[in-house]
């Protein structure tokens, strides 16, 4: 079962036995409840629209803090969904001791929305805690996992225990409430999966680069207040004509759980697992077919949540017509496996052929959204089960059994990212949860079924799932097939616990690194003069570079640039270790700078590493990223440049790519830029900035001293830097150029990445013309 955030799954079917006393027929007016139930429901659609902004915001915050590793953000996740599987286990116990469960979920809601203003200030105190700790251990891996789990804590346990409380409560008002209550519960889960649809499309492609990241919070907070406020009036009016609900004391043995129930509880563990575990593939391979942006990210989520939303909605409104759930949930939960690998086959298979199945939407609608669509009927299916002949407990039932499923998804985010991908592949894994799920649905069937009966099953579900993992192929394989045809040849993949990096040869003789299927760099002439020219210039243009600093690997140029400089040494910051292991494939043009006795490199997060470092340095620099990917907003905003700045010692310089792009993007870049370093000159046709923290000045001395060494000066010759007079070529600009260039205007902030959610930018894209951008360079020569 997939996890959206708050109030996510938990659609809840009860037997029509879940009903409270009755009380007289004018106080349970069809009309009346209909009309209670229908404002209800839209509660829940606005409840489900700020869990997703909040998961969406929270988890973007908590990155910039803790880092994007895979460790700080399964760290992250645990810490987020844990706060859920608590929330539901305790508001379960309460929902059975409460006199007016509706009352208390207005008052939770309330809760939720004040608490999340109270974010921003716990997350200073976890980031105090996590500094200090970091300082006197910086490279012990287990324990910074674990403080920065503990910090994470610190920040989400109260809003996100009391969105896991959300659910219970409103189960026990609806059961208690008179009707259909499995299906009115069902439809309620399907109402607030639909608003953490609008929640996330609205979040990603709207208000974050439009609005910012404070301003989004303050929205759903927002959206929090008026659903406890208006769960407490409709507390009011229902309390007015409606029989009060029963309180039950919680005791461990108020109903036995049959040999059937524990069934269910066991399913909905692996349901979980497998569901997270899932998305988290697919994630990984759907960036082989559709661009690394924000906007695939969210098309992604919000496919998987049309699908719970719509597989609930159905399941809920048939549960009553379903003679036997328990066979329906198994058969529903082979189905999801055996779905899973179908869709994805489809995908390949569609793409290979040239259909129009790589755009983004459609991609998410092929690959998901069938699996997804049976991910939606599990809940209501189980609970039918899972409460039956338990009328005097249901809220405290919901409550374990969706603390269950979230436990399950937390476990399953983990192994996805940690072990399957990294020891099975996309491929393997995709199929070992797919089995998963045809072993959940086998566990159904046997928990009731005669031993011929289970074998029967056991070869049904078995034989589905083999002849499915038959069909599909090879992913990859497709993907270059596609894209370049038949003359590239995969030389090295390795995916790994944080991206896919791989290796192709491309006839006549060029090799070419990608990540996640993004391009990232390759050997040829051209490219590798580009990035080689990102690690020299800043070296060659500060008089005694002794230490430098290099954000990110790629194929290894410019950090190799940077250490062919023998007197200089060289810290390098990558974050995945599967991009480290591919470098050696471009070792002929990176100067095989693994083996060199001058360089350092750490496996982290380089913004997370600027903020924690003690180290300072005299130039730093970075291999290219480029702005509209996922993620990459974080190392182009102001805050990202201030923390550069901090590591720089007396006379130290930056190098930054801004390359050519659209007008509009391009002056954001330069004016953010200038915000922080007011001295700042533009080289290389207008494609590099340098920041300095103070004027500029170049001598000929200084920089001729760095031709005396035979390697330096041939390596400095490739790039066109053989003479003082290329090197004073390269100038184009200077600060008060760049300044007028760019004029006033907004600059890009953690709050506002707009270049990151460019969608939200306005007007139309402008072709960049700088022809303008013209300055002197003898201004910063000295003698």
């Amino acid at each position: 079962m997939y996890n959206s955030g708050t109030l996510t799954p938990g659609p809840d079917a009860f037997p029509d036995a879940l009903h409270a006393p009755r009380p007289d027929a004018a106080e349970t007016h069809p009309d009346g409840r209909r009309l209670t139930f229908a404002l209800l429901a839209a509660l829940f659609l606005l409840s489900g629209f700020s869990a997703l902004v909040y998961q969406i915001v929270w988890l973007r915050t908590l990155a910039l803090v803790f880092g994007v590793t895979v460790y700080a953000a399964s760290a992250v996740l645990t810490s987020f969904m844990g706060g859920l599987a608590l929330g539901s286990w305790l508001g379960g116990r309460l929902a059975q001791r409460v006199a007016h469960p509706l009352r208390t979920f207005g008052l939770v809601e309330i809760g939720i929305g004040l608490s999340a203003l109270a974010v921003p200030e716990a997350l200073r105190l976890a980031q105090t805690i996590y500094e200090a700790v970091h300082a006197q251990a910086p490279d012990a891996l287990p324990l910074l996992t674990l403080v920065r789990l503990l910090c994470a804590g610190i920040v989400l346990l109260v809003p996100t225990t009391l969105m896991g409380a959300s659910l219970p409560l409103a189960s026990r008002y609806v059961a208690s409430a008179g009707g259909a209550a499995a299906s009115r519960i069902g439809l309620l889960y399907a109402s607030n999966t639909t608003g953490g649809i609008i929640g996330t499309l609205l979040a990603g492609f709207v208000l974050i680069g439009g609005a910012g990241v404070t301003r989004t919070t303050q929205i759903a907070v927002l959206a929090n207040l008026i659903v406890g406020g208006a769960a407490l009036l409709l507390s009011r009016t229902a309390s007015a004509g409606q029989a009060r609900p029963q309180m039950t004391e919680v005791t461990a043995g108020a109903r036995s759980i049959t040999r059937v129930q524990r069934a269910v509880l066991v399913a909905l563990a692996l349901a979980g697992f497998a569901g997270l575990a899932l998305e988290v593939i697919w994630f990984r391979i759907l960036v082989l077919f559709i661009p690394a942006t924000t906007y695939a990210f969210t098309t992604m989520l919000a496919t998987v949540l049309l699908g719970i939303a719509v597989g609930s909605a159905v399941a809920a409104a048939r549960l009553e017509r379903i003679a036997d759930p328990l066979r329906s949930l198994a058969r529903v939960q082979v189905a999801t496996g055996v779905l899973a690998i179908l869709s994805m086959a489809a995908l390949v298979v569609t793409y290979r052929l040239g259909w129009r199945t790589s755009g983004m939407v459609q991609a998410c609608i092929v690959a998901m959204l069938p699996a997804t669509l049976l991910m939606g009927a599990t809940f209501p299916l189980a609970l039918s089960i899972w409460l039956r002949d338990a009328a005097e407990e249901v809220g405290r039932r919901v409550g374990v059994l969706y603390a269950v499923n979230v436990c399950g998804a937390v476990a399953g985010a983990l192994a996805g990212g940690f072990l399957l991908l990294p020891l099975m592949g996309s491929r393997g894994s995709l199929v070992f949860v797919a089995a998963l799920y045809c072993l959940a649905g086998w566990l159904l069937v046997a928990s009731r079924a005669e031993a011929r009966m289970t074998r029967r099953a056991a070869l049904a579900a078995g034989g589905s799932w083999l002849a499915a993992a038959l069909v599909l192929p090879d992913i990859y394989g497709a993907v270059l097939e596609r894209r370049h045809g038949h003359g590239e040849r995969l030389v090295f993949r390795a995916e790994g616990v944080q991206t896919t990096a791989t290796v192709h040869f491309q006839p006549p003789g060029q090799r070419v690194l990608y990540l996640d299927g993004l391009h990232q760099a390759n050997d040829s002439e051209a490219m590798v003069r580009v990035h080689a020219e990102i690690g020299h210039l800043p070296i060659v243009l500060h008089p005694r570079p002794e230490r430098a600093l290099v954000i990110g690997l790629g194929g290894g140029v410019t950090a190799g640039a940077v250490a062919a400089h023998t007197g200089t040494t060289t810290d390098v910051v990558e974050l995945a270790a599967s991009v480290i292991a591919a470098a050696p494939y471009f070792s002929h043009v990176n100067g095989d700078l693994l083996r060199r006795p001058n360089v350092r490199l750490r496996v982290d997060d380089g913004r997370n590493y600027l903020m924690m470092t003690g180290e300072r340095y005299d130039v730093l620099t970075a291999d290219i990223i480029q702005p509209v990917h996922a993620g990459a907003g974080n190392l182009y905003s102001r805050e990202y440049f201030t923390l550069a700045r901090r590591v720089l010692r007396e006379g130290g310089l930056m190098m930054q790519w801004i390359g050519h792009r659209e007008d509009e993007h391009y002056r954001l870049i330069m004016r953010t830029f200038l915000d922080v370093f007011p001295h700042a000159t533009l080289w290389g046709g207008g494609t590099l900035m340098v920041g300095s923290l103070a004027p500029l000045t170049l001598s000929r001395e200084s920089f001729e001293r760095h031709l005396t060494d035979p390697d330096t000066r041939f390596a400095l010759a490739r790039v066109g830097l053989e003479d003082w007079d290329a090197l004073l070529a390269r100038y184009t600009a200077g600060a008060e150029e760049m300044q007028r260039f760019v004029g006033p205007g907004p600059v890009l902030t953690d709050d506002r990445p707009m270049l990151e959610y460019h969608r939200s930018l306005e007007g139309g894209v402008r072709p960049l013309d700088i022809s303008t951008l013209k300055g002197d360079v003898a201004r910063h020569i000295v003698p």
